[in-house]
């Protein structure tokens, strides 16, 4: 269990507020293994390539550049977190820095990787919050049911949607 605290400030006086907190599911968005090795090679040619074409620079320098951008735009890519927490209000969804009490969702569904293209074609509200990661196959769909929120659903990439929207639910 997780115990976080946040505390406000307004003017001189200060309100604490402790909640607790425990991860119901958790997963990393991040990039398939197999994207590493051409990634990495690629860097490798273009290092290769800028070795060739300014004779003047040392040797292992464009590689010593060029290979830890590769690997950090690699794991960049792969940095949203999607997780499932427990708090004392109830579930919630956090995509990123972004979350979702569970108490505004009236509807929630998978959406296979058949079905992927039509959620993100013609069907997509413009209002919708999507967070599209092309790598992975699935989607959770989550209408909204909060008058306040202009968003009418949530489209979230999940290599796993059952277990997410399980954790959703108990």
């Amino acid at each position: 269990m997780v115990d976080t605290t946040t505390e406000i400030t307004l003017g001189r006086v200060s309100a604490t507020r402790a909640t607790s907190q425990t991860v119901r599911y958790r997963e990393r968005l991040s990039v398939p293994w197999w994207w590493w090795p051409p990634g990495l090679g690629l860097a490798a040619l273009i290092a290769l390539e800028v070795t060739w074409g300014v004779p003047a620079l040392p040797v292992w320098l464009p590689y010593a550049v060029l290979l830890p951008v590769a690997a950090i735009a690699l794991v960049w890519l792969g940095r949203i977190e999607v997780r499932v927490v427990s708090t004392d209000a109830g579930p919630e969804l956090w995509v990123g820095e972004a979350h979702l009490p569970a108490s505004v969702v009236s509807r929630c569904a998978e959406v296979p990787r058949s079905a992927k293209s039509a959620a993100l074609g013609r069907q997509l509200d413009p209002a919708a919050y999507v967070v599209h990661r092309a790598w992975v196959g699935p989607m959770v769909l989550l209408v909204l049911d909060d008058p306040d929120d202009p968003t009418p659903y949530w489209l979230v990439s999940s290599r796993r949607p059952e277990k997410l929207l399980a954790a959703l639910r108990n």
